[in-house]
């Protein structure tokens, strides 16, 4: 438009030039009225795209206001409300996904995840919202309002879990959660949001009235300080919800995962009803931000959820802080995982785009979409490598069998599916020329996201890094430190370490010399005191054990005066290379830590070798084995060794190492059939 009304003018002036030159001298100033028109007209033209432009502007920022600012797991805060993000409406029409046959599903994964999961956001981005698909005329109504944590997340009218009503009063069947259907399975969960204070009542009661007989708790109470749900339950004994009785007769803290058991009844006007047990399994290792680091405590959980839900229980309860991230992805694993036994495929575009006309929102987020593939690529690949301790034996014998047919897995067959790729990319801190020299064995280094982080000392940089990494255990997350021997330049850093964390117990797996090298400097004294830095460590009692010397000392903190106990075990009889010639050996150390972080609260335990991966990852894999043996008469060799391995590098580093693991679980339960030595 500006390029033609130039081109107007120019003709014009052009024009005014030819009839000056005319011999039309009493008419030159004929040409002013074009030329002024002209220069009006471009005014306009300016003032008109200045306003297109302000509008775009102001366009562009409140679409970054409501779609691109917002802070992981979908939440924002905005004017003192909390409301959740929504998701963008797809193109139309929207771009069709056809489900997976399960042979193809390693090769489609790795497809989608290239460029940095760029087709994982193309196809999440296809999914269809169903935005106008449903009313949510009873959510919306005045007299519940109150009741919806966040304004923007309501149930449709057409699938929300109706309430009966309380005393004649039409407007108590409301409660913001909604109907979800299995893979085959109509209406097999629900899907709501957490409990408010104000909703707690009517949360039980939609739990006796539905005959739930499982609840699935996907948020922790408050996450990045804010309030994500109401703690519904009572901590001990027994409180009234409302009309509703809850009494807490049973828990069990995991590791990702904690077990809840309620006795429920119901008060009404003919007394109390006869009791139901409720089992609550509440998952509290979805970090604030994002989603797990790995699928494997998520398939762990879901296998709990449905061992424990009798067939005959109504609807499972999945919650979050909303009831449409985290809850979606939870319902679409598990319907996906029923989907690949009965049909041999999987259809995760289908399943979300199904489910989302039960439940607006339901998946959030690009990530919980692909972390969907990866539970179930990761299902697919290894299956449930649970054994019960009866099935052991057995278990041991097809392993080491070395004429099994083609399609069971050998002991080192099923080793080498333990590797996982090691992630160079995140060992920043350890590879900084500063730090290089602190490494004893430069391919272990730990990664960022889990390494042991010292304090700053004033004024020098790079005085927070320590070779160690923190692991997991059977019911803590960080309950292991694995680091490597200390070398005689990080020797105070090892003690720094010992105080900052507070630690009580050291393991140690190395000889101080092996095959005539250095394995690890010595770090206490042979008798009396020796102080390292700001560091004093004494000496005050030395017993030897049948396979380990048991050191107790006191480290004190001379700046502050301050003083802890410390328990050394140093374990004799692990060669370099090689494994201990007996496992009772390695159960009575593991029973004797035990026994000591019991008396000393459980602080994280300090374990090395010499390069703090292979006689370290096997030990704490053995730790965590052997936990689980004890708690459950479950274990998972194959599951723990490569979820150790993904918290540091060549953890349990040879098939003699793994295997080492299997043979000493098999003497525990042969000598100890009823676990005496741990209790």
């Amino acid at each position: 438009m500006v390029l033609f009304l130039i081109g107007i003018s120019i003709a014009v002036n052009n024009s005014s030039h030819e009839n000056q030159t005319a011999g039309n001298p009493t008419h030159q100033g004929d040409h002013v009225l074009p030329s002024t028109l002209v220069i009006s007209l471009l005014l306009i033209v300016i003032v008109l795209l200045t306003i297109y432009c302000l509008r775009f502007k102001n366009h562009r920022k409140a679409l970054v206001t409501s779609v691109d600012k917002k802070i992981p797991n979908g939440f924002l805060e905005e004017q003192g409300e909390q409301t959740v993000v929504l998701l963008p409406r797809s193109p139309s029409p929207s771009k069709r996904y056809f489900p997976i046959p399960l042979d193809s599903l390693e090769e489609e994964n790795r497809i989608r995840s290239a460029d940095d999961g760029k087709l994982f956001r193309e196809e999440f981005n296809s999914l269809p919202c169903y935005y106008h698909h449903g009313s949510f005329e009873e959510a919306s109504r005045e007299h519940n309002r109150e009741k919806n944590r966040y304004p923007n997340i309501l149930p449709y009218d057409h699938s929300r879990v109706l309430l009966s009503h309380l005393d004649g009063h039409m407007c108590s069947d409301y409660i913001n959660a909604s109907y979800i259907d299995g893979f085959k399975e109509k209406n097999r969960f629900i899907a709501a949001q957490g409990p408010k204070l104000e909703t707690v009542a009517d949360f039980w009661r939609m739990i006796w009235e539905q005959k739930t007989a499982t609840i699935v708790m996907l948020t922790n109470l408050k996450e990045r300080k804010e309030d994500k749900c109401y703690q519904y339950w009572p901590e001990k004994g027994c409180w009234m919800y409302g009309n509703v009785r809850v009494a807490m007769e049973d828990f069990t803290v995991l590791v990702d995962y904690t077990i809840r058991k309620f006795c429920v009844q119901y008060q009404g006007s003919d007394g109390l009803r006869a009791p139901r047990l409720v089992t609550q399994l509440h998952f509290t290792s979805w970090p604030d931000f994002g989603v797990p680091f790995s699928p494997i405590g998520m398939l762990k959980f879901l296998k709990k959820v449905k061992a424990v839900n009798p067939s005959y229980a109504g609807p499972i309860v999945v919650h979050c802080s909303a009831g449409v991230g985290r809850t979606g992805t939870f319902i679409v694993i598990d319907s996906m995982i029923d989907m690949m036994h009965m049909e041999q495929r999987v259809d995760v575009f289908g399943s979300v785009s199904r489910i989302r006309e039960q439940r607006c929102q339901l998946i959030q987020t690009d990530m919980q979409y692909s972390f969907i593939y990866q539970a179930l690529l990761e299902y697919y690949l290894y299956g449930d490598t649970e054994l019960d301790v009866c099935s052991l034996e057995g278990h041991l014998q097809r392993l080491h069998n070395t004429r099994a047919p083609h399609d069971r897995l050998g002991l080192e067959e099923e080793f080498r599916l333990t590797n996982v790729r090691i992630m160079k990319e995140n060992m920043r801190t350890g590879n900084l020329p500063a730090n290089m020299k602190k490494n004893r064995v430069l391919q272990i280094i730990p990664y960022d996201f889990n390494r042991v982080i010292l304090s700053v000392r004033r004024g020098q940089e790079f005085t927070d890094y320590i070779n160690a990494s923190f692991i997991d255990g059977y019911r803590q997350k960080d309950y292991f430190i694995a680091t490597q021997g200390p070398l005689s330049h990080t020797v105070e850093d090892f003690w720094r370490m010992v105080w900052e964390w507070r630690c009580h117990s050291i393991v140690m797996l190395t000889e101080l010399k092996e095959r005539e090298q250095e394995k690890c400097f010595q770090y206490w004294p042979s008798e009396g005191s020796v102080t390292f830095g700001d560091y004093t460590v004494e000496l005050t009692g030395d017993t030897q054990c049948e396979t380990f010397t048991l050191k107790d000392m006191v480290l004190t903190y001379r700046p502050e005066k301050q003083s802890q106990h410390v328990r050394h075990f140093h374990f004799h009889g692990w060669p370099e290379i090689g494994i201990p010639a007996e496992g009772r050996g390695m159960i009575d150390i593991i029973a004797a830590v035990q026994r000591q972080q019991q008396q000393s609260g459980n602080r994280p335990i300090i374990v090395h070798c010499s390069a703090g991966a292979g006689r370290t990852g096997t030990f704490i894999a053995l730790s965590n084995i052997l936990e689980r043996v004890k708690a459950e008469g479950l274990l998972d060799v194959f599951q723990t060794v490569k979820s150790s391995r993904m918290q540091r590098p060549h953890m349990v580093q040879t098939v003699e190492q793994y295997d080492f693991c299997y043979r000493v679980v098999q003497d525990f339960v042969d000598i100890f059939s009823d676990y005496a030595n741990f209790k």
